[in-house]
């Protein structure tokens, strides 16, 4: 039975309040959290593709690349420690996740903000000015430290700090931040690469100290949500933060769900524990699921590799990065389409035709890289209107992404947890989202190399699957208030099962400590 769409916005509670420009600035200065992730998605497989940092730190792959003329084109870059220097960021940002959930819960969104700030800061000066492989696997750990505390905090900040209304577009403020910053990247990397001398890269990796610079002071001049000031005991703080933040004095009403909430979660001593309770069955479900299957869709393989990726096909370097650039330029618009929609066309929705998109593209795109490849890996020369026709579908692909799983991977979990284990759930979603970008990006190289066109066919088949899945089990959660989000499990015919139906949103029975 298919999912149903959740409680409509008419039968949530309906706070007063619009969207401030105090709001909107300060969404907008959180959201630029995203840009370091970004940035370093985007600079990682624009430098690997560069042959003076080939050359320097991984020289057998430099040498198979243009050397060996005999060399599998699917294979070129099939290198352990190659994928190391990319993948070992993620695993960094799996780890620190896990810490930024207690510092987040106990401290706030703030400080998380402005540790992942400075870390990321640091790695950048060590991996602009490295001289050995290991001086690039450190600068990336500190790197991926710096990424696990800000997008465990970001979201929830997002989320906590916009009127649910407006929810879904200020939180998908994040994603485009990331789109901005892999842009910004290929474009770098496109014009670094040029440089004479061969140091081009370095102001590649080292250019990752602006978006640090940016979400470091950013995190020291943004107010924290009313949420965590309650959650740490600041109600007359909260009550006037709130006030500020939805532009009216009467709010009363939300402020005393906040409070409720924050009191329940109080009760809640174990969070991480608690995550187990069968009422958060539902919510672990996504925690889990949503990120795995994000990760699965096969963007990373785009996104990390992409100049290594038009490179394996044919393209001559300038060429690839130019690719690179052009799909981070549809990246960005087809983000700025998910802005407009997900609070007027809904979450389910969005996701749904993305899936479909993907799944059609990368069948072609299997298809026509299949067709001319075939098994052996030697192409020959690559027709100019055959590589528009795979960059073309790739584009397409990009954009079905970027406007479904893309944002939605981060906004849905951001909004669905009630606070009590809000940041434990939250640290969750970043972990396994880093583990199986970890995983992605550590084997990509090496599943190009053996499964060659079928890698698409791969993830094909996971596009398909996650479809189904969001058809069935997601519930629709534009409109909901944040602190009654409760209503949409309670309403599914799947998840109704096993959540409880006295609760008030919140995962508890108001006024009794949690069920262990």
């Amino acid at each position: 039975m298919p999912a149903v769409g959740g409680i409509s916005s008419g039968g949530s509670k309906a706070y007063p309040g619009s969207l401030t420009p105090f709001v909107t600035v300060t969404c907008i200065v959180a959201a630029m959290g995203g840009l370091i992730f970004g940035y370093d998605i985007g600079i990682s497989g624009g430098v690997t593709s560069m042959d003076p940092f080939l050359k320097k730190f991984f020289p057998s792959v430099f040498d198979k690349k243009n050397k060996d003329k005999t060399s599998n084109e699917y294979c070129q870059y099939d290198s352990a420690t190659l994928t190391m220097f990319t993948s070992s960021l993620y695993l960094a940002a799996l780890l620190s996740s896990l810490v930024a959930s207690t510092i987040t819960r106990r401290f706030g969104r703030k400080l998380s903000m402005l540790f992942g700030g400075l870390l990321f800061l640091v790695g950048a000066l060590i991996n602009g000015f490295a001289q050995r492989v290991w001086m690039l696997i450190v600068g990336r750990i500190l790197l991926g430290f710096g990424i696990g505390f800000a997008n465990q905090s970001v979201p929830l900040y997002l989320s906590e700090m916009a009127p649910y209304k407006y929810r879904g577009a200020l939180n998908i403020g994040f994603q485009l931040s990331i789109t901005v910053g892999i842009l910004v990247a290929n474009v770098l990397n496109y014009f670094f690469a040029k440089i004479s001398g061969g140091w081009g890269w370095r102001l590649s990796l080292g250019g990752a100290m602006v978006p640090a610079l940016i979400i470091t002071v950013g995190s020291l001049v943004l107010p924290d949500t009313p949420n965590s000031m309650i959650e740490r005991g600041d109600r007359e703080k909260a009550r006037a933060q709130l006030q500020k933040v939805r532009g009216v004095s009467d709010v009363d009403e939300e402020f005393n769900d906040l409070v409720e909430a924050s009191e329940s979660s109080l009760l809640v001593e174990h969070p991480w524990r608690n995550l187990l309770q069968r009422k958060y069955r539902p919510h672990l479900t996504m925690a889990v699921l949503i990120p795995f299957f994000q990760q699965l869709t096969g963007i990373n393989v785009i996104m990390f590799y992409a100049p290594v990726l038009f490179s394996s096909i044919g393209f001559k370097d300038d060429a690839a990065l130019m690719s690179a650039v052009i799909t981070g330029v549809v990246n960005v618009v087809a983000t700025c389409v998910s802005i407009y929609g997900v609070d007027k066309w809904g979450r389910r929705a969005l996701f749904l035709e993305g899936g479909v998109q993907m799944l059609i593209c990368q069948a072609v795109v299997a298809a026509a890289i299949g067709a001319k490849f075939g098994v052996d890996g030697h192409p020959g020369d690559l027709p100019k209107w055959y590589a528009i026709v795979v960059v073309l579908f790739i584009c397409i692909y990009v954009a079905a992404f970027a406007w479904s799983w893309g944002p939605l991977g981060w906004l849905v979990p951001s909004e669905i947890f009630p606070l009590e284990i809000r940041s434990a759930a939250q640290s969750i979603n970043v972990s396994v989202n880093m583990f199986f970008t970890f995983v992605i990006a550590q084997v990509f190289l090496t599943m190009l190399c053996h499964m060659k066109f079928g890698l698409f066919i791969f993830f094909a088949f996971f596009v398909f699957v996650m479809t189904i899945f969001i058809f069935f089990f997601l519930p629709e959660t534009k409109g909901i208030p944040i602190e009654e989000m409760g209503q949409v499990w309670r309403a599914h015919p799947f998840w109704s099962r096993f959540v409880e139906h006295d609760d008030h949103g919140n995962g508890v029975e108001m006024g009794k400590g949690p069920k262990v």
